[in-house]
């Protein structure tokens, strides 16, 4: 028994050396220095970003060279998120208070932009969206009147509706969203829906199997407490099997209660074990032996073969949101002052 479990540790180890080499991040001159959160794999040639003062880029050659723009009349608007569909059409959802959480879509590469959203509720603070498809998207803000406020498009952001309140439990004091990468909601299939709070006393997962029109929540065991603590992003890799990641912004280096995984489709959470401090971005991805997933955050970003039962540490570099491609090949990263970067990942 001692020696297969030294045998397992050593083998557990070189493989950590070995992915800890051979992977790596390699850095894009994006032609800003806007701070970026939004982030959006399309392709191995597509990548939309997004940022501070009205900024987004877009690649269409996998990252040889970036087109950096500007939204129109946009320059104090934070573009938390994009999503994207091709190398034309994109959606970008600004944050704030007052008029400035706004929803614009681009079907020209970003020549042209159009308000398809301007928010006129004072209390509501819009953190994140998804979409199923090109047409079908949900936004969510921060609860008002103690409810987290959701809107759905089934026309391609032409019109925005709102979910009535009676079908959202309600929120706890305090509870929010994060709206550090664009990822704490996520949906997948298509109808199924879920976005992660925290900030209360409690850091929760929402679930909705109906494309957002009820929805059920479930307590989860992430670090709670604090306006600073919870969950920061959420990600499916199908309809059950899903990871939480987050912690305190405040203690960037901290990882209790950081990272949570699901086999229910978000009904309950599980700690994983060995867990790297406080971030804000999570993605599924492919390698060539099995399933990889990415954690990125202010102190680093790290690597599970394990589903979270271990963790390899790739670097020590502020990386703010990280986005797979669809079929989970490639996988990007953006942070502050115009930072991109392309992970180059081992065979797993």
């Amino acid at each position: 028994m001692k020696k297969t479990i030294r045998l397992s540790h050593l083998l557990l180890f070189t493989f950590s050396l070995m992915s800890t080499a051979t992977a790596q991040w390699q850095p894009q001159q994006s032609g800003t220095t806007a701070d970026f959160r939004g982030l959006s794999a399309v392709s191995d040639k597509v990548v939309w970003a997004s940022g501070t003062k009205g900024t987004f880029v877009r690649t269409t050659d996998g990252g040889k060279t970036w087109e950096a723009g500007k939204v129109p009349d946009a320059d104090n608007l934070d573009f938390r998120d994009v999503d994207a569909f091709d190398a034309n059409t994109a959606y970008l959802l600004s944050i704030g208070n007052g008029d400035t959480p706004r929803i614009y879509k681009t079907t020209d590469g970003g020549k042209s932009w159009t308000l398809q959203f301007k928010n006129t509720d004072k209390q509501a603070f819009f953190d994140a969206m998804a979409f199923w498809d090109v047409n079908h998207g949900i936004a969510m803000s921060d609860p008002v009147n103690g409810k987290f406020v959701l809107l759905t498009t089934d026309d391609g952001g032409n019109t925005w509706k709102p979910i009535s309140p009676d079908k959202i439990p309600a929120a706890i004091q305090g509870e929010g969203g994060f709206a550090a990468s664009g990822t704490c909601i996520a949906v997948q299939g298509k109808s199924n829906a879920w976005f992660a709070s925290g900030g209360g006393s409690k850091a929760r997962v929402y679930r909705s199997t109906d494309r957002g029109q009820t929805w059920a929540v479930a307590d989860t065991p992430m670090i709670a407490g604090s306006a600073a603590a919870g969950i920061f992003s959420i990600a499916f890799q199908d309809a059950k099997r899903g990871i939480i990641v987050g912690g305190d912004y405040q203690k960037p280096n901290a990882g209790d209660k950081t990272v949570a995984i699901t086999n229910d489709g978000g009904k309950t959470w599980a700690l994983a074990a060995n867990a790297p401090g406080y971030r804000s971005g999570v993605a599924y991805a492919k390698g060539k032996r099995g399933t990889i997933i990415i954690a990125v955050g202010t102190s680093g970003s790290d690597m599970t073969t394990t589903n979270g039962a271990t963790w390899v540490s790739l670097d020590k570099e502020n990386y703010n949101s990280v986005s797979t491609t669809k079929n989970g090949i490639d996988i990007w990263a953006v942070g502050p002052k115009g930072r991109l970067a392309k992970f180059t990942k081992p065979a797993p």
